[in-house]
């Protein structure tokens, strides 16, 4: 039972998949530990993530430019870590100042350097507000 514990705390240290396919589109293409993959001719017609061994992740098989993660279905499956790292090097975030506090409680605020915009947010909230402001900024 502790095994089928550990497997889904490991599971929310990964961005969701719908954040992970709007963070492709805004160009992520970093190494990652795991893949969500979603392709018939894969063989997974449901998302499916799928954690890789060191070896692929030097080899850069965890990279959305990489062959079969390339196809629309299926993207890198990033950290937040690298998620926010990723967001916050985006011009229109620099401009205003966003920043990210993490609170002890485990939630997030989103400030725009003077007043927060928003508190006491999940970490996925906090990433999708700070995709909007992105992709808004981009149209």
């Amino acid at each position: 039972m502790k095994k089928q514990k550990n497997m889904r705390d490991i599971r929310n240290e990964f961005v969701p998949y719908e954040l992970a396919l709007r963070l492709k589109a805004l160009g992520f293409d970093e190494p990652c530990f795991a893949t969500y993959l979603k392709s018939e001719f894969l063989g997974y017609p449901e998302v499916t993530l799928c954690l890789y061994s060191k070896e692929n992740i030097e080899l850069g098989h965890t990279k959305n430019s990489y062959r079969w993660i390339s196809l629309p279905e299926c993207c890198s499956a990033p950290t937040f870590s690298q998620a926010f790292l990723f967001v916050m090097q985006f011009p229109q975030i620099k401009k205003y100042r966003y920043n990210i506090a993490l609170y002890s409680d485990g939630t997030y605020s989103l400030k725009d350097g003077k007043d927060s915009i928003y508190e006491y947010l999940s970490a996925e909230d906090c990433l999708d507000k700070l995709l909007e402001i992105v992709e808004r900024k981009n149209i």
